[in-house]
């Protein structure tokens, strides 16, 4: 078998796809991922059983729909991270489209399930909520456009990803979704720094990003009454965000042992987005410190493999959905201990949710597709492709 050695990867002339993709993959971070999809399911047998009871459900229902959603994540996950960059931004931009199109038809056929927001599809057997497949998708299509237009007679690509990146801000704002609007700006502001946009420019977005944010408190009560809510010396006893910053401090170090927490009795997100909090009780301070590091060996592992790669679109991707997923967690988290206002935000591979941990699953698949080892050209022959 003849074999050609670019860099530090050996490439195998008919090697089969299953072993090639095995050999050229980060399993570390596969492992990573796996581990916090296995936590994910252990928190729930803590705090499902209560929602599953007050909704008429077997105890375990959600965990099993947890588990279910998770195995067809690690699928697609596995699937796509399988595919060539080229192939992935091909789907990743006709995703794009098609979730472009379905957040644009939320106000229609959308329902809010009685959370003020009109955010998700009832497919009566699950919900669909559009935003969190845009984000993955959008994160690729503008790494794409940034891209070309750094080619010599390239499109205006920095234009068009930022004229996208404001009209999906505007889709998200009208539901209203604060959260997703935000990680989709600053997934953008990744891409463009990343590809050397100027500091003036970046401080630019921020003032613009502050002016819509007073604009926004000032005309939306949904806005006004999370950052009210936050800035406030004294906390509501009654609130989600008093229930898991007293959890937290209940848990300690050590938690107070499998199943003797009381949050997950009180807050109606205890499975979802304050699953956090589930966790510091019950097992305190150590587990929620495995998952930071969990989260952060994902996103420093790719980052670090991505200082090695010479296509321009792929570092922009790449950057662009490690740093997606970072700052989702940071959210997260950040609001549990009331480090930033409640967003209504998922803990990747962590929380329940059918289209949250299926839409990340994607995403990190893309992310293991373009961090994977693979022959890398001479730099010579990237300034030749350009000049073409």
């Amino acid at each position: 078998m003849t074999e050609m050695a670019h860099g530090t990867v050996v490439v195998q002339s008919g090697e089969a796809i299953l072993p090639r993709w095995w050999r050229t993959v980060d399993r570390v971070t596969i492992g990573c991922i796996l581990a916090l999809f296995a936590i994910g399911i252990l928190l729930g047998f803590a705090a499902s059983p209560p929602l599953a009871e007050r909704n008429g459900h077997d105890p375990f229902h959600y965990v099993s729909r947890q588990a279910f959603f998770g195995i067809l994540a690690m699928t697609a996950m596995v699937l796509v991270s399988m595919l060539s960059p080229l192939q992935v931004r091909r789907l990743a931009v006709l995703g794009f489209f098609g979730a472009m199109a379905a957040l644009a038809m939320l106000p229609v056929f959308g329902t809010d399930f009685g959370q003020g927001a009109v955010r998700w599809y009832s497919l009566g057997f699950a919900s669909l909520q559009p935003s969190e497949f845009l984000k993955p998708v959008f994160v690729v299509f503008a790494a794409w456009m940034v891209a070309a237009s750094q080619e010599l007679g390239g499109p205006p690509g920095k234009t068009v990803s930022f004229i996208t990146a404001i009209t999906i801000v505007g889709f998200l704002a009208l539901q209203p979704d604060f959260g997703q609007a935000a990680l989709i700006l600053f997934s953008w502001c990744v891409i463009y720094f990343v590809a050397g946009a100027p500091m003036l420019l970046l401080i630019g977005v921020g003032i613009v990003t502050v002016i819509g944010g007073t604009f926004a408190y000032s005309n939306s009560e949904h806005f006004a009454r999370r950052i009210d809510g936050f800035l406030s010396a004294e906390v509501d006893p009654n609130t989600q965000l008093a229930y898991a910053a007293n959890a937290i401090r209940e848990g300690g170090i050590f938690g107070t042992g499998l199943g003797e927490g009381s949050v997950k009795w009180t807050l109606p997100d205890a499975h979802t987005d304050f699953i956090i909090a589930v966790a510091a009780e019950e097992y305190g301070v150590v587990l929620v410190l495995m998952i930071i590091a969990l989260f952060a060996t994902v996103a420093l592992r790719a980052f670090f493999r991505l200082t090695k790669e010479r296509d321009p679109f792929i570092r922009l991707a790449g950057a662009g959905l490690a740093s997606l997923l970072a700052l989702q967690a940071f959210i997260n988290m950040g609001v549990a201990v009331r480090l930033l206002p409640a967003k209504g935000m998922t803990l990747p591979f962590v929380s329940y949710g059918g289209s949250s941990i299926i839409a990340t699953g994607i995403s990190v698949g893309m992310l293991l597709a373009f961090t994977r080892s693979r022959p890398q050209g001479g730099i010579g022959d990237i300034l030749i492709k350009r000049n073409r």
